[in-house]
């Protein structure tokens, strides 16, 4: 692990951390507060993810417990590395070992790159476990209601759809725009399989939706179509 913290280290940009720092909203009192950016890109820490796919999982918690950025997006990316090439006991306990460490997936970037891989992929084995996605979409702590949404990605490529529309109705209300723009991105992509159904979901619920929600939902419709809903009349 320290030939990895080296590596990273090696690729600091200060100019691009800058950049991310701002980016990730790491000021005071924003979501990211207190996140150190090395100004890394995502492409780099993936192959070093590939190179030191083999550090063990009490290696990858002292890098999540970091408060450097890319120390733990790089963590996450290697337990991406191993869930996918174990075998289905194995992948129980990447699965749960994402879940007991939770608490340190804590920006969007790192649950967007992981959540469908990891906790989406394990749960379309295993539906009888999907409980904690609901139980997170409930939860005080931001990322993991964004985790409950995002992780619906994998349902929604394998023609899985039900999920994503259950919590998103759950996250309807929700307050902070980092879910609104995951809700409105899930609905999306459900409306890009089965536009009917995104239609369904918008003619009940559009009035409800905040402004930027129904934006992302809406976006791959005809210009007409989002007109709209965006004034409020709905589509049938």
């Amino acid at each position: 692990m320290t030939n990895l913290k080296a590596e990273l280290k090696n690729l600091t940009n200060p100019d691009k951390a800058k950049i991310l720092a701002k980016f990730f909203k790491t000021a005071k009192g924003q979501y990211g507060e207190g996140d150190i950016f090395l100004g890394i890109t995502v492409p780099e820490q993936r192959k070093l993810a590939k190179k030191y796919k083999e550090i063990s999982l009490k290696e990858i918690k002292e890098l999540l417990k970091e408060n450097i950025h890319e120390y733990r997006l790089t963590a996450l990316l290697i337990l991406v590395q191993k869930y996918e090439t174990l075998d289905i006991e194995k992948k129980k306990e990447i699965f749960n070992f994402y879940l007991d460490n939770v608490l340190y997936i804590n920006n969007w970037d790192l649950v967007d790159l992981t959540a469908p891989k990891i906790i989406g992929n394990y749960l379309l084995l295993f539906k009888e476990q999907r409980q904690i996605l609901y139980n997170y979409a409930k939860s005080e702590n931001l990322w993991q209601r964004r985790i409950s949404i995002v992780s619906t990605y994998t349902f929604i490529k394998n023609q899985e759809y039900d999920n994503t529309l259950e919590i998103a109705k759950i996250l309807l209300n929700d307050k902070h725009d980092l879910i609104h723009k995951a809700v409105g991105w899930m609905l999306r992509e459900v409306g890009k399989k089965q536009e009917y159904l995104l239609k369904d979901f918008l003619n009940i619920y559009y009035k409800q939706m905040p402004r930027t929600m129904l934006r992302y939902a809406i976006e791959k419709f005809d210009k007409e179509t989002r007109q709209h809903y965006l004034f409020k009349a709905p589509m049938l």
